[in-house]
Parts: C-alpha cells; sequence; structure tokens
C-alpha cells in the first residue's frame, strides 16, 4: 500500500495537484493557447480598424479679445467677464454647431468597398462620386450596390420591396419615387489603379449623423490649470475624422466671432435708425439756410446775435444728446418687457450713456445671456444650474427695468430744465431785428441737426472699429493630421495577451470546475474519508488489447498490481478452510469481471487449483474471455439439467477451471436461493483451493448479496474518476450487516501517467495505458443488459480523454 499512498500524498495540497493534472492535460493547453491565438490573430487580420484623431484648441484669456480697451469697446466686449470652458463643451457639442458642420463637409454618402471578408469604409473613393439631386427626396439608410463593368458603365442595384438592378453610364441620371442622382468618376486619372470594382453606399440622415458625431466627439483640457481644449474623435477612415475635426474648430470659431461682432451690428442698427431721422431735418435745414443767405444778403450774425446764438447752440446740443439717451432707454424697455433673451443688449457707452451701474447691469445681463445659452447647449431641460441662472437673469433684468426708470425720470428734468433756458433765451433773441432772429432760427435748425449727425456719425465709426478690432477668442493650435491618427482598435498586443491568458487560464478553470463539482471517487484520500472500510489494492488503467493481463503480459505493472492483491489476500484468508472470494461493484463498468478474471488468473498462476464462477447469470461476460460456448453452465446446473462436474471446464491457464453463467434464466435470484447452489459450493471448497466469484452489481440486483453469505472475503471494486462517492456510503451500510464478511475496497482503472518518469507509467504495482474499453455500460445505472460495445473514433477517444482529465 506503501505504493498508493506515495501516489497521492501529494493531492492533499491543491497547488500541487492542479500543477500536475496541468502537466498531465498540457497538450489541452497547448491546443486551448493555438486556438486563442489563431482567433485574436484572425480579430486583427480582419477586424475593421479605428482610428483616434485630435487636434488642440486655445481659448484665450479674457482681456484678449480685442486690439481697442477704451471704455466704449470695453463695454462692448461681452467675454471679458472671463471664459467659461464649459459653455465652450457645450458649445462645440451643440446640434445646430455640429448639423452646420456636417452641411459643410461631403458626408452625405457613406462608401463601402466589397471585399472577400470585410467591407472597409471608404472616404472620397477615386472611381466613384455620387451626385445628389437636392430638389428630390431621398431615401436614407438603404444600401444601394455599384458594381463597375467598365471606365463608362457599371451596375446598379438596390434591394428593396421592389429590387432594382440597371446598367447605367457614368453621369446617366437615375431617377425614381425614393431616390434621385447620378454616379461619377471622382478621379479618372486614378481609376485603373484601384482593386475595388463592387461599392455600395449609403445617403445620410444629416441629423443623425450630427447626433452621431457630437455624442462620439471627446473634449479635455489639455492641462487642468489652462484653457487649451484637447478635440478628439473615433471613426473608421481617418482622414474622415480629421477633416470633421477641423471643419468644426473653423465653424466654431467663426460662429464664436461672428457673435461677438452681433453686438457692434446691433450698435450701428441701432445708430443708423437715429440717422435716418436726422438726416432728412438736416438737408431742409441745410437748404433753408442758404436760400435765406442768398435771399437776404446776411452772411453773418451781430456780435450780440451772435452771442445770443452760441448759448442757443449749446443748450440745443446738450438738449439733443439728453433726447438720444430718452431713445436709448426707450430702447431698454422695449426690450426688457419684450422678454427677449436671444440677443445682447447694445452697452450703454456706445451711444454716450455713462452712468456706471447701467453700465455693468447691462454687461452683466450679457453675460449671463452668453452662459445661459451655454448651459442650455449642454444640459437637459431639468438643470439646477439653469435654474439658478435664469434667476439671476430675472434679477438683473429687473434691477435694469428700475435704473432705467430712475434714468428715464432725471433725463426727463435735465430736458425740462434746458427747454425753459432755451424760452428765456428766445425772448432776448426776440428783441434782435427780423431778419437777424430769422437767420438765428435757420442757422439753430441746421447747427443742431449737424451736431446730432456728427454725433452719431461718431459713434457708428467707433461701433465699427469694435467689430473690426474684435478678433476670436479661440484659436487652432494643432490641427488634425491623417498622419498622426492613432489605431485604437484592433489593439493587436492586448488581443494576443487576452488570448494567451484565455488559452492557459480556460482549461485550468475547467479543471478547477470540473474538480469542484466532481462526485466522483479521484484519490485515496476520498475513499479514506468516506469509510473505514480497508483498501485491498489498486488496479491500473489497461491499455492491452486483451482482458487476461497477467497471462499475456505476465511483467506488466497490471500483473504486478495482481500478485499484490493475491498477498494481501493472504492475510485476510487465515483459516484453513476459507477459499471462497466474492467480487462484485456497485454499477456495470467498474471491472469486476475484469479484477474476476485476472485474480482468478494470478493466483492459479501460483500452482494453486482455482475455480472461477460466473455467477452473473443476467449478463454472462466470463465466456467471451475463454472462447466458450455459454449453452451450459451455473444456471443449467442450479435448474438440475446439469452435473457440477460438466459446467466445470479447464482453461488454458494452468491450475484455472470455469464455470460460466450458462443461458440467462427469468429468475436469476430464485436459483441463488436453492439447495443446489450450497451443494456446489460445498463441492467447490472440497476440491479447489480457491474459488473466485464473479457477482452481479450489487446495486443493481440482490444476487450478490444472496451469495455473500457463502463468501470468505468480499471484493468491492470501485473505478476512479467512475465510480460516486455515495458508493462508499453503500459500502458502509453493507459491512454493518450481520452473517456479512466485510467488504474491502479494490480500487481499479487508477490513471497517474508520466508520476515515475515514464511518459505513460505507475511504476511498481500499477498499470497504465489507454482505452479500458470494459464495463457493462457509460451511464450511472444503466446499461446493464445492453451488449453493444462500439469502437470509438479517433475525435470521440480525444474528447473523451479530455473529459476524463
Amino acid at each position: 500500500m506503501a505504493e498508493f499512498d506515495h501516489i497521492y500524498k501529494e493531492e492533499t495540497i491543491d497547488i500541487k495537484k492542479y500543477i500536475f493534472k496541468i502537466l498531465i492535460n498540457w497538450y489541452w493547453f497547448a491546443l486551448a493557447v493555438f486556438v486563442s491565438v489563431s482567433a485574436a490573430y484572425l480579430i486583427n487580420r480582419y477586424s475593421d480598424r479605428i482610428f483616434q484623431v485630435s487636434s488642440t484648441l486655445l481659448i484665450r484669456e479674457m482681456g484678449s479679445n480685442s486690439y481697442y480697451s477704451d471704455e466704449m469697446i470695453q463695454g462692448l466686449d461681452l467675454f471679458k467677464q472671463g471664459t467659461n470652458l464649459k459653455n465652450n463643451f457645450g458649445i462645440l457639442r451643440s446640434f445646430d454647431l455640429n448639423r452646420t458642420v456636417l452641411e459643410e463637409l461631403d458626408f452625405e454618402i457613406t462608401y463601402y468597398g466589397i471585399g472577400r471578408i470585410r467591407d472597409p469604409e471608404l472616404y472620397r473613393p477615386d472611381r466613384l462620386k455620387v451626385n445628389l439631386n437636392p430638389e428630390h427626396y431621398q431615401q436614407f439608410g438603404v444600401p444601394i450596390y455599384v458594381s463597375i463593368l467598365s471606365a463608362d458603365k457599371y451596375l446598379l442595384e438596390i434591394e428593396a420591396e421592389n429590387p432594382i438592378s440597371e446598367e447605367l453610364s457614368f453621369g446617366e441620371q437615375f431617377e425614381n419615387d425614393w431616390f434621385s442622382f447620378n454616379i461619377t468618376i471622382r478621379n479618372p486619372e486614378n481609376f485603373h489603379q484601384s482593386t475595388t470594382d463592387k461599392y455600395y453606399f449609403y445617403i445620410n440622415n444629416l441629423d443623425y449623423l450630427a447626433n452621431q458625431y457630437r455624442n462620439k466627439l471627446g473634449i479635455g483640457l489639455f492641462d487642468e490649470e489652462g484653457t487649451i481644449l484637447t478635440l478628439s474623435t473615433t471613426g473608421y477612415v481617418a482622414e474622415k475624422e480629421a477633416r470633421y475635426l477641423n471643419k468644426l474648430a473653423e465653424v466654431f470659431i467663426r460662429s464664436e466671432l461672428e457673435e461677438k461682432n452681433q453686438i457692434a451690428l446691433n450698435t450701428i442698427h441701432f445708430i443708423d435708425e437715429q440717422i435716418s431721422a436726422v438726416v432728412d431735418s438736416l438737408s431742409v435745414a441745410e437748404g433753408n439756410l442758404q436760400a435765406f443767405r442768398t435771399e437776404n444778403r446776411i452772411i453773418d450774425l451781430s456780435q450780440e446775435g451772435k452771442t445770443l446764438y452760441d448759448q442757443y447752440e449749446r443748450l440745443e446740443s446738450e438738449k439733443a444728446v439728453l433726447l438720444i439717451e430718452s431713445k436709448y432707454y426707450k430702447y431698454l424697455l422695449d426690450y426688457l418687457n419684450s422678454k427677449r433673451d436671444d440677443e445682447h443688449v447694445i452697452v450703454p457707452t456706445s451711444v454716450g450713456v455713462r452712468d456706471q451701474l447701467l453700465v455693468n447691469l447691462i454687461m452683466q445681463l450679457n453675460s449671463l445671456n452668453a452662459e445661459r445659452v451655454g448651459l442650455q447647449l449642454q444640459s437637459v431641460k431639468s438643470n439646477p444650474k439653469l435654474d439658478i441662472l435664469n434667476s439671476k437673469t430675472a434679477e438683473v433684468r429687473k434691477m435694469i427695468e428700475e435704473n432705467v426708470k430712475n434714468l428715464i425720470q432725471t433725463n426727463q428734468i435735465g430736458i425740462d430744465d434746458l427747454t425753459q433756458r432755451i424760452k428765456v433765451l428766445n425772448v432776448d433773441i426776440a428783441k434782435l431785428p427780423l431778419n437777424e432772429r430769422r437767420l438765428i432760427n435757420i442757422k439753430r435748425r441746421f447747427d443742431l441737426n449737424d451736431q446730432i449727425y456728427t454725433y452719431l456719425l461718431e459713434k457708428r465709426a467707433e461701433s465699427g472699429i469694435t467689430m473690426a478690432s474684435n478678433i476670436p477668442s479661440a484659436k487652432v493650435l494643432d490641427k488634425a493630421r491623417v498622419e498622426q491618427a492613432v489605431l485604437i482598435a484592433p489593439k493587436s498586443r492586448l488581443n494576443y495577451m487576452i488570448s494567451l491568458v484565455i488559452g492557459l487560464f480556460v482549461p485550468f478553470l475547467i479543471i478547477i470546475l470540473r474538480d469542484y463539482f466532481n462526485n466522483k471517487i479521484l484519490s485515496k484520500k476520498d475513499v479514506e474519508e468516506r469509510t473505514k472500510a480497508p483498501i485491498l489494492g489498486v488496479v491500473g488503467h489497461n491499455s492491452k488489447q486483451t482482458e487476461l493481463v497477467v497471462v499475456d503480459n505476465p511483467k506488466s505493472a497490471i500483473s504486478e498490481s495482481f500478485r499484490t492483491i493475491k498477498t494481501n489476500l493472504q492475510y485476510l484468508l487465515l483459516k484453513e478452510d476459507a477459499k471462497v472470494i466474492t467480487v462484485t461493484s456497485t454499477i456495470s463498468g467498474e471491472g469486476k469481471t475484469f479484477c474476476s478474471l485476472n485474480l482468478a488468473s494470478i493466483i492459479a498462476l501460483t500452482g494453486k487449483k482455482t475455480l472461477l464462477v460466473g455467477m452473473d447469470l443476467r449478463k454472462p461476460r466470463i465466456h467471451r474471455h475463454f472462447d466458450m460456448e455459454n449453452t451450459i453452465g451455473l444456471s443449467s446446473y442450479l435448474i438440475g439439467k446439469e452435473k457440477i462436474e460438466d459446467i466445470i471446464v479447464p482453461t488454458s491457464v494452468e491450475g484455472l477451471s470455469v464455470v460460466v453463467s450458462g443461458p440467462v434464466p427469468p429468475n436469476p435470484a430464485r436459483l441463488l436461493e436453492t439447495q443446489a447452489l450450497i451443494d456446489f459450493i460445498t463441492y467447490a471448497r472440497e476440491n479447489f483451493d480457491f474459488i473466485v466469484v464473479d457477482t452481479p452489481p450489487i446495486a443493481l440486483v440482490s444476487d450478490a448479496l444472496l451469495f455473500a453469505q457463502f463468501s470468505d472475503v468480499n471484493i468491492f471494486v470501485i473505478r476512479q474518476n467512475y465510480s460516486h462517492k455515495d458508493v462508499l456510503d453503500l459500502i458502509n451500510d453493507l459491512n454493518e450487516k450481520p452473517n456479512i464478511p466485510d467488504f474491502n475496497i479494490l480500487i481499479n482503472d487508477v490513471k497517474v501517467p508520466g508520476y515515475y518518469g515514464k511518459k505513460y507509467g505507475y511504476g511498481y504495482g500499477y498499470g497504465y495505458g489507454y482505452g479500458y474499453g470494459y464495463g457493462y455500460g457509460y451511464g450511472y445505472g444503466s446499461g446493464y443488459y445492453d451488449d453493444n460495445e462500439e469502437s470509438k473514433s479517433l475525435f470521440a477517444y480525444l474528447k473523451d480523454r479530455f473529459l476524463k482529465n
């Protein structure tokens, strides 16, 4: 038994056990690695390539957006309140901006080349260009196949409810209810250089495409402390993605500059409205002045008249400025009452209003409006930040309204005061001569309109300068370039690493899981943990073509195993009349007949007169191993048809006789309870040194228990990796029964290949090899009456080997 302990002692250490199993099944690990690495190779070879391209965008700090920095331009500069990078994130991802980008690119058509294994996406293929009719309806998302026949012809195919297949010329218009387009050659000079003749394309819905691009757009900070943005996107064609990023940056910068210029444009529009009202009055006044001077031949005023006129002109100029401010206040009230928040308010300094509180409030309102637009582009409807921003905007609008009303009252007081002072001055002017008074009135109207006109032109010029001096707050640092595209999928190295890990891990996991969920007896430890029944011996796996291993291969390891078992039996058969050895098992396929046959043979080879009895009356098998007929046998004697001497047949093995089972009776159990069986056992004890009895499986029929009372030694055969652990509980129950000798365990079909340095060996006392191929069947508790035995194919054999190991 020392050898058996040596084989299994290391199985108490799980790590060593699993390493040992890995070494046993190294070929399955190699196969798994080969399959997984091959799969990784195919994935790397034939998967569509996905590229990532990126560009960088500088968002300038506040105060660097305009060339001028005087008070008026400072008021116009909305973005001097600071740069909100999150707003820029939202603007860059906005649907409208991306829709505009796609409209300016040729992304309406997506082309694919048809290959043997995959259909790669193409961008601007040399041999194909689809020109859509913008005035006709186009069906989106339908694959349209093009097969180039020659330099002039192609075959157009559309899979639809009514399939279309037409041969057309390049440039010929195709039109039906769903499509209208023509196909031309994009680059005729490269037509014959392309190797692809078959293509298909889709007409894209730009709305869907805009959402797709904005969702996959990546935006991040180049440095957390800086204002440089990194834009990135992924796609199957690097050139296409690079063009998208560059166009996105271009449209973003352009739209941002247009938005900044909109403030100056609003101011110019307001001033133009005021100028249009003044220019007519100025022309009339100029004409009247010229006519009066010509008619009355008066060139200038007297000294007294000139003094009064200068005073009058100053008062009218001050009043005119107040009137312009009043119009601006009215513009603010109209804006506030209209609840508009989609445009920037004209800043007060652009029209000469110097109230600092109003200037600050208008700048704050414009800043909140811009911030709200940015949040709306990047947020869902219910956004707490947006709600807070709307609340702040409402408060600022209310403050502006109150401030404007106060300014209107103050402005009106100033206008009333100037009007009263002008009236007093008119009394003094009335004392002048008539012609001089008339000249003063005419000249007053002309100079007033001229001053207002000049003032408005100055403000308009200032606004124009502001607009011309505006520069974008964003600048492209690095354009997206195809040469700098990064291949992100498939990741060849990672795939190979993963495949290698899977190839090694999966078989190891299968071994662990099968071992964990396996309820079969695998080692001596499994036996010792569940029963105290003694282990009589161990028989290795039989790879020979014969069942009589001890006769045909007496020097084999299996033969040595049976010699060891025979030796151990001497310590159990101590009495002089102890001769009967019963061999049984739980179910079919555990090898009890194989063990009975070789045990009887090894005893006979030692010179002992031995009788092998086939007690399995339900499924006779022993006669096959000796090439005997089964026409007469034990069943024939038990029913009284034959004598004992007639059923005992010598075999080719010296000293070994055999009693075959005989014809299968209808009631085997009743025959084993007859007096004839007792007489048979008595005769056998008197005429033979040892009797080995091959009984039926004990879990299927009761025959073995009926005969156990005549036995001196009971051997219970269990098979490694075949018999279930519940069998050991059955042995415990049988050993507790009175009047039945205890059952001793024989472990059969033990497999520990390569343990002693040979390719497949067990060392002293243990068998080795493949293809046991013996037994009643392959299912637990089934196949007992099935005589068919199939030869396995190589694939089935390898599969069975893998599942068992």
